[in-house]
């Protein structure tokens, strides 16, 4: 068994742990580990974009917007802090070299179902990928923090509900990364459902190890269900055709060519509404029409219209066929406003973490900006929180100080883990 040592180790390499990575001082010891390669996340495959405050005057109107998508039922105080620091993240973003399009020298901006503007700032329709690629070209220049991929979470370590790291598979070694602050940046359940948009990878890591060591959880079978995946025949991952699509213009067709909901409605009552549809069309699939946008959709939708030349639909000349698919895990590791989970130095970012701000239903381009802004909140926290006195502190004594020999603890997962193997 080999045992590492640092600071902080972040489990997780999409847009919320990176920048959780990136916004901790450069003289901590960080370690980012990640399941695959650092691309190997949903939020390199997200396509719509980033919801930001457009200005003061804005700032009510994107409250309610996405209250009403969450039903109410969203915690206002968090929701209130997404608003609030939606212009600063996005200005982190571009500090770190993402690039967002641009109209006469500003950003430009795009709307969604749910919205009651145009508010969302992105990259064509492949947001989440120029976003990735920008954090990760930054993260790699950081001496100080290592990146490990192809190295997947086994467990987390905890004694009297403190934890000390995690143990890990690395190179075909189990590994225990001992350190002083846990971040789970997992992703979400996508991965356990036959029909999603998510990495089949991506699996609940973080969720399932919170329910092994009692960290509490927050309105786990909350999902959502995006309107609009593509219909294949094959079995696998769907292609999402991002609900851009039908903000700028696109509209929803059933099997007989007529429209039957207000495309912009939030993504629940567009879905169900499909749903309903398909069950009266004993229909498979409804469709969705491009030929209503008026723009050039190779220009504004470069990657999705690619994507359905290459399997022979011509969407200038021809509807899409579309099915709503599981996209976004809602529920998850309770925390409060600053990412902290209910085990003292675990903290949880992104779509693993339920910080209350999505309420029953996600409104569109709000998950890439909560990730942001409560990556950039848990990095304020773990420093705010690292005192002089911690940062000194050896974790091999604390450990044996809290409950005996964390060695004992660490054997015990691995045997567990290979012992579930063989079941």
């Amino acid at each position: 068994m080999i045992k590492i040592d640092c600071d902080v180790v972040v489990v997780g390499s999409g847009v919320a742990g990176l920048v959780c990575a990136l916004e901790l001082p450069e003289d901590y010891n960080i370690i980012l580990i990640t399941k695959k390669n650092l691309e190997d996340s949903n939020s390199y495959l997200a396509q719509g974009g980033i919801s930001v405050r457009r200005g003061e005057k804005d700032r009510e109107s994107f409250i309610n917007d996405t209250l009403t998508a969450g039903h109410f039922k969203n915690n206002k105080k968090a929701v209130e802090i997404l608003v609030d620091e939606s212009e600063d993240a996005v200005q982190s973003l571009l500090k770190y070299g993402v690039e967002f399009n641009m109209k006469d020298d500003s950003l430009a901006y795009t709307r969604e179902g749910g919205h009651s503007k145009f508010r969302i700032v992105y990259h064509n329709d492949i947001t989440g990928r120029a976003v990735m690629e920008g954090l990760i070209k930054k993260v790699k220049t950081r001496r100080n923090i290592r990146i490990l991929e192809e190295c997947e979470m086994k467990d987390i370590v905890e004694m009297d509900n403190s934890s000390l790291g995690v143990i890990a598979k690395y190179d075909n070694k189990y590994t225990f990364i001992n350190s002083k602050y846990t971040v789970l940046a997992t992703g979400g359940t996508g991965g356990l459902y036959g029909n999603s948009t998510s990495f089949p990878h991506i699996k609940g890591d973080g969720i399932g190890v919170a329910i092994t060591h009692g960290v509490k959880l927050k309105d786990i079978s909350n999902i959502q269900i995006h309107p609009t995946s593509l219909y294949e025949e094959k079995i696998g991952r769907r292609f999402l055709i991002s609900e851009s699509v039908r903000g700028e213009g696109a509209k929803i067709l059933n099997y007989h060519g007529n429209r039957f909901i207000d495309e912009l409605k939030p993504r629940d009552v567009v879905s169900k509404a499909i749903f309903e549809e398909m069950k009266k069309d004993n229909s498979k699939h409804e469709w969705l029409n491009f030929r209503t946008i008026d723009k050039d959709i190779n220009a504004r939708f470069p990657n999705i219209c690619k994507y359905l030349m290459d399997i022979g639909i011509d969407p200038k000349k021809e509807n899409v066929p579309v099915v709503p698919a599981h996209h976004y895990t809602i529920g998850g590791i309770d925390v409060d406003m600053n990412a902290r989970t209910s085990m003292n130095n675990l903290y949880a970012i992104g779509e693993v973490a339920n910080t209350g701000v999505h309420g029953t239903n996600r409104l569109a381009s709000n998950s890439l900006l909560e990730c942001v802004v409560f990556g950039k909140r848990a990095a304020k926290d773990i420093k705010n929180n690292y005192t002089e006195e911690k940062k000194n502190l050896d974790l091999d004594n604390l450990a044996y100080s809290i409950d005996g020999n964390y060695e004992d603890i660490v054997k015990k997962r691995i045997e567990e883990d290979e012992n579930s193997k063989v079941k």
